[in-house]
This record gives structure tokens, C-alpha cells and sequence, in this order.
């Protein structure tokens, strides 16, 4: 697998806008950042590239000077969130990937756009903003957060959006009913959303029971975990058997054996920087990145998310 570019940054500011979320913004030592499309993503290298992890750009898709993230810090953190809110600080310097996006807005529709963001889940469309008002497209912002003291960028969206925004604050029982919502709304309008799973499933289930799926987009921000039963891998380059328990993945089994470096950057099976060619046994796919046809040939899957239905899997690492 190529490797990917990786920029070299400095951390220029750094704050707490929430009680939960940090906000980070990078400039290049050198030159001028690449432009990016509404919904990028970059990968952030930390303890020395042992640890990557993937955060929605903030800032406009046309500013070369500066990139902005916000990490919203996991009580049950595997290191990340909790390493850019405890050990990033203005001054440090951090290796990050050229954006890339599975997100993208859709530009060249003139239909409307509907954003649904649960808690940190706004963060993808914040660089949406950017392009939406100032090509003055019809869409609405629709914010749902647990209480105001854990979320981010509250007071901004008012200002910024004024009735084009839609608040929903967990605290006070509000609740965004999405039945209701995809009844309201066009069925050729554009309807994303980022945020839980649970919010996720319930926008998909509903959403194709009105709309094409192509006016359906989303994006996950946690990590997938597929649950069933146990079994073994055995990677046949460098001859070793790992078990994988029923709730694991084999991402995970593999970067606590610690013998092999698989890199991954979604860790929900949408990049395909995790793509494993399978020598033996058959793979329960879990992905969305593979076509239907593509899975049923059984040549690769995604660790990530991808198990096996047979009692072993040999694959090629």
C-alpha cells in the first residue's frame, strides 16, 4: 500500500470551547496548506506514529493558512482524545495527513440539504457552512447535544445561521423526532447526518423509507465494533495465530499483539486502508467500502470491521 503524504504543523492554537472539546488549529513550518472539499478529514500522528486518529477539518475549504479540528474527550478514550487534550499544546509540532474525504458535500445539486449532527457529530459540518451560505444554498442545521456545557460552537451557529438552525437540548428533554423530520423535508432533498450510531440507524431507516439512497449521506465518528463469535486468524507472512474474541475486531486483536502494523484510518470500513487479501476461510463483511460483488468474491475484507464466518481465517500479512 502507498504511503500517504504526511505535512508537518504546528500547533498555533489551542483551547477548550466546551467543557468536552478542545479546539486545535495547525499551521504548515512551510508554505501554504492544501485546499480541501466540505467534509474533509485529517489523520493526526501521535507517540511517534504509534497512535492515528482521524479528525473532521472546521475551517474553510479555501484557507491555505490554517486547518482546524475539534477532539471531543472520550471517558473511555484508547489514547487519542485524551492524548490531544492532555499532551498538545500551542508551540508542538505534529505530522498530519493531506485531507481526505468519504464525507463530501454534494456541490453541483441544486436541491436542498439537510444536516443532522449529534454532539461531536457537528464537526463535519462546520466546513459544510463554509460553502453552503456562501453559494447560498437552501438547507438546515439540524443540532442535537446532550447539555450545552459538553457541546461545542452553540453561540456561533446562532449568530451565523439565525433560522436556518435547529436546536435540540438533551437536558431539557428535547428530542429530534427524524419520523417527522424526513416527512417535512422534499424527497430529493440531501440528507446527511453524523453522530451516535444510534442516530445514524434511525436517519437510514427512516430516510429509505422516502428517499433514493443516493440523497442519503453519512458518517461515523466512532469506531465500529461487529460482535459474534470467536475465532482465529493466522497471518501467513508472518506466521503467527492470533485468537480474535467475540467482541473484537481483528484491528483490535492485531494492534494488542503489537507484531503487526496494519494502518487504518476510519476504523468503520469506509477508507479502505485496512483492504486484507483473505487466503483461506470466508469473511463476514461488515464494510462499505467493497461492492456487493466484491464481497461475495471473498479475496479481501476490512479488519476493521469484517469478521469471519468460518472458525479461521488465514490472511495475507
Amino acid at each position: 500500500m502507498e504511503e500517504k503524504a504526511k505535512l508537518v504543523v504546528t500547533v498555533t492554537e489551542c483551547k477548550l470551547i466546551s467543557e468536552t472539546v478542545k479546539y486545535f488549529q495547525f499551521e504548515l513550518i512551510d508554505g501554504s496548506l492544501p485546499e480541501f472539499s466540505p467534509g474533509s478529514h485529517v489523520t493526526v500522528s501521535m507517540q511517534n506514529g504509534e497512535l492515528q486518529r482521524s479528525y473532521s477539518l472546521l475551517s474553510a475549504p479555501t484557507n491555505t493558512r490554517f486547518y482546524a479540528i475539534a477532539v471531543h474527550l472520550n471517558e473511555t478514550s484508547k489514547g487519542g482524545s485524551h492524548y490531544m487534550h492532555n499532551n498538545v499544546k500551542v508551540g508542538d509540532t505534529l505530522d498530519i495527513s493531506e485531507p481526505e474525504n468519504y464525507f463530501p458535500l454534494v456541490e453541483n445539486s441544486t436541491k436542498k440539504h439537510i444536516l443532522i449532527a449529534g454532539g461531536i457529530g457537528i464537526t463535519p459540518f462546520l466546513s459544510y457552512l463554509h460553502t453552503l451560505q456562501k453559494g447560498a444554498f437552501d438547507f438546515e442545521l439540524h443540532y442535537c447535544f446532550r447539555q450545552p456545557n459538553t457541546a461545542g460552537f452553540i453561540s456561533e451557529l446562532k449568530e451565523q445561521l439565525g433560522d436556518k438552525l435547529f436546536l435540540y437540548n438533551g437536558a431539557q428533554q428535547q428530542r429530534i423526532n427524524i419520523a417527522e423530520l424526513m416527512s417535512t423535508i422534499p424527497a430529493d432533498s440531501h440528507c446527511y447526518v453524523c453522530g451516535p450510531d444510534s442516530l445514524i440507524d434511525e436517519v437510514i431507516e427512516r430516510g429509505k423509507k422516502s428517499f433514493d439512497d443516493e440523497y442519503i449521506h453519512f458518517e461515523k465518528f466512532t469506531e465500529s465494533i461487529q460482535t459474534g463469535h470467536a475465532f482465529d486468524v493466522h497471518c501467513k507472512r508472518s506466521n503467527i495465530t492470533l485468537r480474535v474474541e467475540e467482541d473484537m475486531s481483528i484491528l483490535q486483536a492485531l494492534e494488542a499483539d503489537a507484531r503487526i502494523n496494519i494502518e487504518c484510518l476510519c476504523r468503520n470500513g469506509v477508507c479502505g486502508t485496512c483492504e486484507t487479501t483473505i487466503l483461506e476461510g470466508e469473511a463476514e463483511h461488515h464494510d462499505l467500502y467493497l461492492s456487493e460483488e466484491e464481497q461475495q468474491e471473498q479475496s479481501t475484507m476490512m479488519v476493521c470491521v469484517s469478521r469471519a464466518r468460518s472458525a479461521r481465517l488465514v490472511l495475507d500479512l
